[in-house]
C-alpha cells in the first residue's frame, strides 16, 4: 500500500475572481497541516500558492517551496517555509516536484498551472508513474478541460489503452481521501518515475 505523505499543489499566482478559490486553498493548507502532510509547491506568497502554503504553515504543518530563481521577485517567494529549494529554470522546478510528491493536486489557476497538470497527466497516461492526479474542481471550475477531455476520447485521440485516471473532486474535505484511496490500490513501486527518465522528461 502506497502511503500519501507529500503533495504537490499546483495553483494561480492570483486569487481570482471567485472568493470561494481562495477560502478552498486555505481550507486544503489546513487539512494538510492536520493531516501532517508536507505541501510541496511553487514557493510563492501571492495569490492561491500564498493561500495554501500560508495555511499550512499557520495550522503548524511543514512545506517545501521550489521557485526558479527567475520568480523570486516576480512571485515574492515565501522564505518562511520549512524547505526552500531555488531552480536555475522551470524544467528543475518541475522535476523536483514531481521527485518530492506523493499526489498531485490542482486548484484553480492559469496557463502556468494547466502546463504542470496537463504534463503530470500525459506522464501517467504514458505509464512513467501511478501516482494520484485530482483536479479540486471548485464551483465547476475545471469542467471546460473535463469537457475537453471527453471530447479528446470521443474523437478518439484518447484511446482505451491510453485512458488516464484523473481524480476530481468539488469539496475540499474529499480531496485527501480520494488520493488516500487511490494511491491504495496501486501496485507497489510503481508510483516512482525512474529518476533517468524523470531527467530527460
Amino acid at each position: 500500500m502506497n502511503q500519501i505523505k507529500t503533495v504537490c499543489v499546483y495553483c494561480g499566482s492570483g486569487a481570482g475572481s471567485n472568493p470561494r478559490f481562495v477560502e478552498s486553498a486555505i481550507a486544503l493548507g489546513k487539512t494538510f497541516a492536520e493531516n501532517n502532510i508536507r505541501l510541496v509547491y511553487g514557493g510563492g506568497s501571492v495569490g492561491l500558492m500564498g493561500a495554501v502554503a500560508g495555511s499550512v504553515l499557520d495550522h503548524g504543518g511543514t512545506v517545501t517551496g521550489i521557485i526558479p530563481e527567475f520568480l523570486m521577485v516576480r512571485e515574492n517567494m515565501l522564505s518562511r517555509v520549512q524547505e526552500l529549494v531555488i531552480t536555475p529554470d522551470m524544467h528543475e522546478r518541475k522535476r523536483l516536484m514531481f521527485e518530492r510528491s506523493d499526489a498531485f493536486v490542482a486548484l484553480p489557476g492559469g496557463i502556468g498551472t494547466l502546463e504542470e497538470l496537463v504534463e503530470q497527466m500525459t506522464w501517467q497516461q504514458l505509464g512513467r508513474h501511478t501516482k494520484p492526479v485530482l483536479l479540486a474542481n471548485i464551483d465547476n471550475f475545471w469542467e471546460p478541460l473535463l469537457a475537453l477531455l471527453t471530447h479528446m476520447r470521443a474523437s478518439e485521440f484518447i484511446r482505451p489503452g491510453l485512458s488516464i485516471d484523473v481524480l476530481k473532486a468539488e469539496r475540499v474535505e474529499d480531496i485527501l481521501p480520494r488520493l488516500r484511496a487511490a494511491a491504495a490500490r496501486a501496485p507497489a513501486g510503481t508510483q516512482e518515475m525512474v529518476p533517468e527518465v524523470a531527467r530527460r522528461l
